[in-house]
């Protein structure tokens, strides 16, 4: 599984779950992530040791530009306002030895600014993500450890994820914020109900007319009646009984559209 979480207004806004972590999960996680930050003038992704982080992040927050003119491809560019910063620990024997902070992107100035104006701490650090992870952890029941209620299909842990993060956007109060994380970002203005989430009707996806193939459009002869395939190696003895009815079939049908109506 993985989260992603806004820090300024404590607002969960994109969750992954997948059997294994790898490139795939990453890439899914940051294109949710992207979604939400298109308005956005200064973007600090705050990401832990795992290796496909940095590179996902990068290949989830570029664009195509075209800097040439006339014909020819467009080259692909990094967001110039996306800053990632990278935390590693080690741990011996189960506790933190060492904390390493690195900004990964961009300029160190940038990222304090970023961080001042969130509330997000001093330094760069992935504190908020740790807590809510322990918060999903504690309220889904699937992801406890050693329980006698583990999930046997992914779907379920899913749906749950949506369900935890989903009441906690909208109908549990932050102790620190003093309302609900989508009151403070703007997305409400009242706490929700558990029955109000469950009955909200999500408008459906507007629908896009399929693209039209290049070239002519491909036409298919028009078959009367089908023929009857020769049948591979021996011919069957039945080959010739079956032409013979589909020939009387042809005469009789011909007969009828001749002969006029009384």
């Amino acid at each position: 599984m993985g989260l992603a979480w806004l820090i300024e207004s404590r607002l969960w806004i994109a969750g992954v779950v997948q059997k294994s972590r790898d490139r795939s999960l990453a890439d899914r996680l940051l294109h949710q992530v992207r979604a939400c930050a298109h308005s956005a003038s200064q973007v600090l992704v705050c990401v832990d040791g795992w290796a496909a982080y940095p590179k996902a992040i990068v290949r989830a927050f570029r664009d195509k530009v075209k800097t040439t003119t006339g014909k020819g491809r467009c080259c692909l560019q990094v967001w110039p306002s996306l800053l990632i910063g990278q935390v590693i620990k080690k741990q011996r024997q189960h506790r933190t030895v060492e904390v390493k902070r690195r900004l990964f992107r961009g300029e160190e100035s940038a990222a304090l600014a970023c961080l001042h104006d969130s509330a997000g701490g001093k330094d760069i650090n992935t504190s908020f993500i740790e807590r809510f992870n322990a918060t999903m952890r504690a309220r889904l029941a699937a992801l406890t450890r050693r329980c006698r209620h583990a999930s046997q299909r992914l779907e379920a842990v899913q749906w749950g994820m949506y369900l935890i993060g989903c009441t906690y956007n909208l109908c549990w109060i932050h102790q620190q914020l003093g309302r609900t994380p989508a009151m403070a970002a703007g997305l409400t203005d009242h706490v929700w109900s558990v029955k109000e989430v469950l009955c909200y009707k999500v408008a459906p996806v507007p629908f896009e007319p399929p693209k039209r193939s290049r070239g002519r459009p491909r036409t298919r002869p028009q078959i009367d009646s089908p023929a009857v395939k020769a049948p591979r190696g021996r011919p069957s003895r039945y080959l010739s009984i079956l032409r013979r009815l589909q020939e009387e079939r042809r005469a009789t049908i011909a007969q009828g559209t001749s002969s006029p109506t009384g």
